[in-house]
């Protein structure tokens, strides 16, 4: 079993390949066949749906090494929280990243609806909306008056350690194997500009 720790250096050092445009071309090449009859990834990544951020991309992996759920936002839902749960106790896997990105648009779309509330002709969307809703408005009664590439910047901040703090304390199953099996749930963000990934508390 790869623990938290040997996960996350082999996350950090696939991103750094990543951003230094020197892949593994060996991982990222390996066969269907090769995974066909199991997988036992050594990762769990709750990520953004955005198409700019493909974690087995920007984290230099190949088949079967991540357990990748995706959704606009990275926001937690019990569907998400059900997919990391199969994924742990299935699979063994001790690390779950909540992974966000510069410039998200779903944190952007939650702040401009917060400044300026309008009618969504999307019920779906503003669920996604409610669920990071709360980390804007944190961000706006802590900031005062800031910029608003710095509000939205301080808001992605936010939602992922909302997601986190969620997934800490929203699973049992989760809660049991943090305190019993050394899982881990650790935030990070990835920049659209340079391509690194920052972890949080990690």
């Amino acid at each position: 079993m790869v623990s938290a720790q040997q996960a996350l250096s082999r996350l950090r050092d696939g991103n750094r390949r990543f951003a230094a445009e020197s892949q593994d071309v060996g991982r990222v090449t390996t066969r269907p066949a090769e995974t066909a009859e199991s997988q036992q990834p050594f990762a769990i990544i709750l990520g953004c749906s955005d198409s700019r951020v493909p974690a087995e991309i920007i984290f230099d992996q190949g088949l079967g090494d991540l357990f990748v759920i995706r959704v606009a936002g990275n926001i937690v839902a019990p569907s998400q929280i059900g997919s990391i749960e199969f994924a742990a106790t299935k699979f063994g896997t001790r690390l779950v990243v909540v992974l966000g990105h510069s410039q998200c648009g779903a944190v952007l779309a939650a702040v401009e609806q917060v400044q300026t509330p309008s009618d969504c002709r999307s019920r779906n969307l503003s669920s996604i909306i409610e669920f990071i809703r709360p980390s804007v408005e944190q961000c706006l009664g802590a900031a005062g008056s800031v910029a608003h590439d710095e509000l939205v910047e301080r808001a992605v901040r936010a939602n992922i350690g909302a997601s986190v703090k969620h997934l800490l304390h929203g699973s049992e199953i989760l809660e049991e194997l943090g305190e019993k099996e050394g899982l881990r749930i650790v935030g990070a963000e990835y920049s659209l500009r340079t391509g690194l990934v920052e972890f949080f508390d990690a």
